[in-house]
């Protein structure tokens, strides 16, 4: 039996409003000289990592999670998403490095999105100062369609065949090239969320380090005597979450209350995920793609 976790927030979305531009794309644009293509030793990672993941976020999901056993065939088991009273203590913890097979399975579903040109390699930039390439992976793909706009008026060699292809997080977070550096560019809507939940904290900052993940104590998934913590890449897919959760449950919402509602950052979870002294802190992490909320729809559970 599968886990019905994931919903789309909505089935059909009203007509998308031209968003302000990125200023991390001027940021990085300022310090670039040129577009070139990557060689050919990355067509290998963009052949096995571009997927239309129109419907790649439930299918990793609802295909099954090695970590997440299936429930035996009876009854439909109670809800998973819940309000939790008191956050997520008790949740069993290993002292070990999380292994690339259980890190890819964790972010499996997540698009980002990349430039390629028409030979199927990855569209790389070089800088004006250190002449060092760079990859760029946007999560937001209107982000990535501005870059190519801007790719196509300083290359004309690249104005034929580039386009914008989705590429699975989990097969490009650990891409290693000499002489490329592989970035994100995080959704600046998100960022600036991140901002107000630190400042929301009594943390206030100027800017955020990273592509911002949300959590919130309150919001634990359940699976057999076992809980784990939903991460979002959007602050409104978690907040969707806590207030399906707590309608079910017919409790306030504790989003509303003042810090219930957490950022982290993706790159720093990625490397703490790694490394066997961090790693048992997100050990029970499960990456929501963006788009998509935590279902607890008895209904939807019956029918899992």
């Amino acid at each position: 039996m599968a886990f019905p976790w994931l919903k789309p927030r909505n089935q059909n979305p009203p007509p998308s409003i031209p968003a302000k531009p990125n200023p991390f794309l001027f940021t990085i644009q300022s310090h670039l000289n040129a577009f070139s293509d990557a060689s050919s030793s990355l067509k290998a990672h963009l052949d096995s990592a571009v997927e239309t993941l129109r419907n790649r976020a439930r299918r990793a999901v609802l295909s099954g999670h090695p970590h997440l056993p299936s429930p035996p065939p009876g009854p439909p088991p109670l809800p998973w998403a819940r309000i939790s009273p008191a956050g997520c203590s008790g949740v069993r913890r290993f002292d070990l490095a999380m292994s690339t097979e259980v890190m890819e399975e964790r972010l499996a579903g997540v698009p980002v999105y990349a430039l390629s040109n028409a030979a199927e390699e990855f569209v790389l930039v070089s800088g004006v100062r250190t002449g060092k390439s760079l990859g760029l992976f946007c999560f937001k793909k209107e982000d990535a369609e501005a870059l190519l706009e801007q790719m196509r008026s300083m290359n004309r060699d690249m104005r034929e065949g580039s386009k914008v292809v989705a590429v699975a997080l989990n097969k490009v977070f650990q891409l290693k090239v000499d002489g490329v550096a592989f970035r994100f560019v995080p959704d600046s809507s998100q960022v600036a969320n991140a901002i107000k939940v630190k400042e929301n904290e009594g943390d206030p900052v100027d800017d955020f380090p990273g592509v911002p993940v949300f959590q919130s104590r309150s919001l634990v998934l359940r699976s057999q005597n076992k809980r784990y913590r939903p991460a979002f890449f959007r602050k409104e897919d978690l907040e969707d979450s806590l207030s399906r959760a707590s309608r079910q449950q017919r409790q306030l919402n504790p989003a509303l209350r003042k810090g219930d509602i957490q950022v982290c950052v993706l790159e720093d979870i990625i490397k703490a995920m790694k490394e066997s002294s961090a790693a048992s802190k997100w050990d029970d992490i499960v990456f929501i793609p963006p788009g998509f909320n935590v279902s607890t729809d008895l209904t939807e559970s019956a029918q899992g």
